[in-house]
């Protein structure tokens, strides 16, 4: 068009012949004839279709063949160049390897072709969707594949999104009970892939043999649950929700983001569902947040109590003070050596229970074979047994987490120079068992404290810690009526002046 326009320019500027306008513009003469004519290019014809008459007799093979491709997986279909291989092996046919391929190609494009959709509306709490994607954080240094589970809501567009270290069954229970709080309710119908978390089996149509674990969950919550069809004829059913993986990432986890456990990642993921909220879709008029409030009323509501999803086991204290739980080894109190405990596995934390109450709490270990170890759980063992609490894997994972603060080890240092190694250990234990009356922040400020006044002793830190500072009471402002309530009325003195006189 650019072109067709320079040529009718100069032609009419400057007066230029045929000849010289297809010499200046690299064109043919028919070009510039063309340009002159009209100022709208003609259309491109398309070539001629070449007949194969020695392929016609194989084009109902390769039909069959390419059919048959559709349910096979994407990475086992034929290409142009096994078909003609197989043609020649199987049929002896005498074609070109170039003949096949452009009626492989055309072939393909009518099989593929996209097909119309009909535009459709969500009615608000209705119905909402379902999905896992994956994305990568830096945890305490290192990269971790993390999976993202997903539920959107199709009617307002907004979305709860809240990270696990697998896809397993447990972390899409426990994804839905997240879910369903943040929506303030329960929709009637949640539609999903043939995920394995939900699916036992896979049976004719959308019908589906679903886990028990997923039907109590169901039948806690009250809502029904629709599968989407096996292979491409189910893959536009939820595209909302697929899309907001998509934009999710794309929005909130670039660049990677940098934390330092799986809980700081997943309070960064919900502080950003709730500023999606404000955020408008293209093609609508009101933000996610004001149709999500409508859609909330509309909203089944939500039991009484939340589904338990943990899963439970009844493991044996060993002599470390440890339990063993999905292969991986938890501490609880030291005193409850050779009990048995009840342990409640969710799909990021492990809850122990003894006596009808929690004794311990643990960040569920990924992998197998792997320990999880609280100085708390030991320090009444180490009051017995100071000299194990510089070696002691509590203590190592304390300060790995970042939860030993560099003046403790002063204090050490300076308590060790005085009074010995043993002696240091033994203070410093008595140090830490305060956490458990005051709490951690008031015993860092006692150290802090202590270190300032040059008070390098246990004791020392244990009177600051406990030291209770009285706020000064302010003086009351009272009306002038109420001055001198509670006080004597002054009293005229003179009299016994006199009297002394008399006397």
């Amino acid at each position: 068009m650019e072109q067709f326009e320079q040529i009718r320019r100069d032609h009419t500027r400057e007066g230029l012949s045929i000849r010289e306008l297809a010499k200046r513009h690299g064109v043919h003469r028919r070009a510039v004839r063309q340009a002159l004519d009209s100022a709208v290019p003609p259309p491109k014809r398309r070539p001629r279709t070449r007949p194969a008459p020695k392929l016609d007799p194989f084009k109902a093979v390769i039909d069959e063949w390419l059919a048959a491709d559709q349910e096979a997986p994407r990475k086992q279909r034929h290409t142009a160049r096994r078909v003609w291989q197989r043609l020649l092996a199987e049929h002896g046919a005498d074609v070109s390897e170039r003949q096949v391929g452009r009626y492989v190609a055309a072939k393909r494009r009518e099989i593929g072709e996209v097909e119309a959709c009909v535009p459709l509306v969500s009615e608000a709490g209705v119905e909402a969707e379902v999905d896992w994607g994956e994305a990568q954080a830096i945890v305490r240094g290192e990269p971790l594949d993390v999976h993202l589970f997903l539920m959107r809501a199709c009617h307002s567009g907004a979305a709860y999104v809240v990270a696990f270290e697998s896809e397993t069954q447990q972390a899409f229970l426990e994804g839905h009970v997240a879910a369903l709080e943040f929506f303030g309710g329960v929709f009637g119908l949640i539609r999903y892939d043939n995920l394995k978390a939900a699916v036992a089996q896979v049976l004719k149509g959308r019908r589906r043999v679903e886990s028990d674990r997923f039907v109590a969950l169901r039948s806690h919550y009250g809502f029904d649950s629709s599968f989407c069809l096996t292979g491409v004829r189910g893959a536009h059913e939820k595209g909302g929700v697929e899309s907001e993986v998509g934009r999710f990432r794309r929005r909130h986890l670039v660049p990677v983001p940098k934390v330092e456990s799986l809980g700081e990642l997943n309070e960064r993921l919900a502080a950003a569902c709730w500023s999606d909220l404000d955020r408008t879709i293209v093609g609508r008029r009101e933000p996610v947040g004001v149709m999500l409030e409508r859609e909330r009323r509309l909203l089944n509501d939500l039991p009484a109590e939340p589904h338990c999803v943990a899963e439970e086991a009844s493991p044996r204290v060993d002599s470390k003070a440890l339990i063993t739980v999905r292969q991986n080894r938890y501490s609880v109190p030291a005193r409850l050596v050779g009990m048995r405990v009840r342990a409640q596995v969710g799909a990021r934390e492990i809850a122990v229970w003894h006596d009808g109450k929690v004794i311990a709490t643990h960040e569920r270990l990924a992998g197998r074979h792997g320990t999880s170890a609280q100085l708390d759980h030991y320090l009444d063992l180490l009051s017995r047994k100071p000299g194990a609490l510089a070696r002691s894997l509590a203590l190592r994972q304390q300060r790995d987490r970042g939860d030993w603060p560099p003046c403790f080890d002063r204090l050490w240092s300076e308590i060790e120079a005085k009074a010995g190694r043993s002696e240091a250990a033994r203070q410093m234990v008595e140090v830490l068992l305060l956490n458990r009356e005051v709490g951690p922040r008031r015993v860092e400020l006692a150290v802090r404290s202590a270190l300032a006044a040059g008070a390098h002793d246990g004791r020392a830190v244990a009177l600051l810690a406990r030291r209770v500072e009285r706020p000064s009471t302010p003086a009351l402002a009272l009306e002038e009526r109420l001055v001198g309530i509670g006080s004597p009325p002054p009293q005229d003195l003179s009299g016994y002046d006199r009297l002394r006189e008399a006397v």
